[in-house]
């Protein structure tokens, strides 16, 4: 996406996939009073080690300074979490979490987590490219799960959902399933849209009763 966006002459892409920092854009959300749900960084990760701390301050400076909004703040980079919010208080309108994809790197990311005091903490189980086995979801809120999709997509299997969310009903912590992917429940591959959302007949897109500014 990146690269085709910098083919379209797109403006932040003139490096293509290269770190760039926009200060310019860090305002935008003071100029919209209406309660507004912002994926901060979609197209890169908050925390990546190349971004100062003082940038970071800049950022978090407007999320305290515009409460009607909510910030979700996705990241593989979990080790610089406690270090950050060492000295520094999370804002109550921030949703943090951090990508768990698998064991080895994904799971290790949630204790990192747990230390910083979020008013919501949530796990992106996407793509679940594993059985993740039984893991602590203490002090976790939400949990979104799904499937890789795209031409090289993984299957995930339905045994490695469903445990999750009978340990995400055990903890009382918020589950939505967000997508198969590129491949159904029945092994088949297909497009992700007719692969669908629904897990066992039903669709489970629930968020958690707190945390929300709007």
């Amino acid at each position: 996406m990146a690269r085709r966006l910098h083919a379209m002459g797109a403006s932040g892409y003139e490096n293509g996939f290269k770190l760039a920092l926009h200060p310019k854009r860090i305002v935008q959300p003071l100029e919209r009073r209406k309660p507004t749900v912002y994926f901060v960084n979609s197209m890169s990760d908050l925390f990546h080690c190349d971004i100062p701390d003082a940038f970071l301050d800049e950022v978090f400076a407007v999320i305290e300074k515009t409460p009607q909004h909510t910030y979700q703040i996705l990241t593989k980079r979990a080790e610089r979490l406690p270090e950050f919010f060492a000295d520094r208080r999370c804002p109550p309108n921030v949703w943090l979490g951090v990508s768990v994809e698998d064991r080895a790197y994904g799971l290790p990311r949630i204790d990192h987590l747990r230390q910083v005091d979020a008013k919501v903490r949530f796990l992106s189980i996407e793509p679940l490219l594993e059985d993740l086995g039984r893991f602590d979801l203490g002090g976790v809120h939400w949990v979104i799960v799904g499937g890789e999709s795209g031409h090289k997509a993984r299957p995930v299997q339905e045994a490695w959902v469903e445990r999750i969310k009978r340990q995400a009903d055990k903890a009382s912590v918020a589950f939505f399933f967000k997508q198969w992917g590129g491949w159904g429940a029945d092994g088949v591959k297909r497009h992700k849209k007719a692969n669908g959302r629904a897990f066992k007949g039903k669709t489970w897109d629930a968020v958690p009763s707190h945390g929300l500014a709007l």
